[in-house]
């Protein structure tokens, strides 16, 4: 009989909060609410959020507390940088069954302060509260640093390059592979890397802001699908975009995976997201970092690969 943990019920909420702050400690943590300063001149702030709820976001299962926090930190600075600000802190919000162990919920702390860690970042504060199923639940506050403009979606023009920093397809075969093989210790080793990239995306911090000094116009990150994130960035545009397929396709590893699940690679490329690669236009060469993988054309909203509308549809949506 496994030994018994301590769970947050048996503790209270104050010994909750202060065993997040033990491991993830912030002078600015503690008040009613967190007073942050400004860094670099004329700057702004930029806000988002992102939710991850057990059995739909992820499985204790397979990702242990702190790949679940990882994950969480990853996904929301990767939508800061986007906008090619920089990441300074975020707020974890995390609502929990009694009989959760104390242990996971400071497993998921210390995995948001690892990532933070990566990029100067921090835990400002929180909340958290009773709950039927695990939900974690993160604010992430970026600095949007001197007068250049935001990388918004709607600033493609025809004649961009179209271009990205980071893997496509990995995430969605590495759940694909946890899918098939029921547990990441059963994937087959040759595939460890595919399956952390889906527990913990690679995210290379620093790269929006470096795209937004070289003058991008556009820029999003790959968590919906490529089809469906560079859709979005052609439709606010008014443009199309047509993606290079050599410089999208299936790598050694990808197509592997597809032969050891039965399944076409292409498919993990084009709809599978969640790897939070940065995507994004820009009129000229690729900045630092970043690789092309298309253009922009005239159009009205449409994404096609090699000129033809794409022969595989889809994406992530959450209803």
């Amino acid at each position: 009989m496994p030994a018994h943990q301590t769970t947050i019920s048996e503790v209270g909420e104050h010994a909750v909060i202060a065993a997040i702050r033990e491991v993830a400690p912030s002078a600015r943590n503690g008040d009613d609410a967190a007073v942050l300063s400004m860094t670099t001149p004329n700057a702004r702030y930029v806000v988002t959020t992102d939710m991850l709820v057990a059995g739909r976001h992820f499985r204790l299962d397979w990702s242990s507390p702190e790949e679940i926090g990882a994950k969480a930190a990853v996904q929301n600075f990767a939508d800061v940088e986007a906008m090619g600000a920089r990441p300074t802190a975020l707020l974890l919000g995390l609502a929990a069954p009694g009989d959760t162990p104390l242990e996971t919920v400071v497993g998921i702390a210390r995995g948001l302060h690892a990532q933070c860690g990566t990029c100067a970042a921090e835990i400002v504060g929180g909340d958290v509260v009773g709950g039927e199923a695990l939900t974690v639940s993160v604010t992430a506050i970026g600095e949007l640093g001197g007068p250049a403009k935001p990388l918004t979606l709607d600033r493609a023009r025809p004649g961009d390059t179209v271009i990205a920093a980071g893997v496509i397809g990995a995430s969605a075969a590495g759940l694909a592979l946890l899918e098939r093989f029921g547990a990441p210790a059963a994937v087959p080793a040759e595939f460890a890397g595919l399956v952390r990239a889906h527990l913990v995306p690679d995210f290379a911090y620093g790269r929006g802001p470096v795209a937004r000094a070289a003058g991008a116009g556009s820029l999003t990150d790959n968590s919906d699908g490529l089809l469906v994130d560079l859709g979005q960035i052609a439709a606010a545009s008014g443009v199309a975009i047509d993606v290079d397929g050599a410089a999208v396709a299936p790598d050694a590893a990808l197509r592997r995976a597809g032969d050891a699940v039965g399944a076409d690679p292409w498919d993990w490329v084009l709809t599978g997201g969640e790897d939070h690669t940065l995507l994004g236009t820009i009129n000229g060469e690729p900045p630092t970092g970043f690789r092309a993988i298309g253009r922009v054309v005239r159009g009205d909203g449409q994404v096609r690969v090699d000129g033809a509308e794409p022969w595989l549809r889809g994406g992530w949506v959450s209803f």
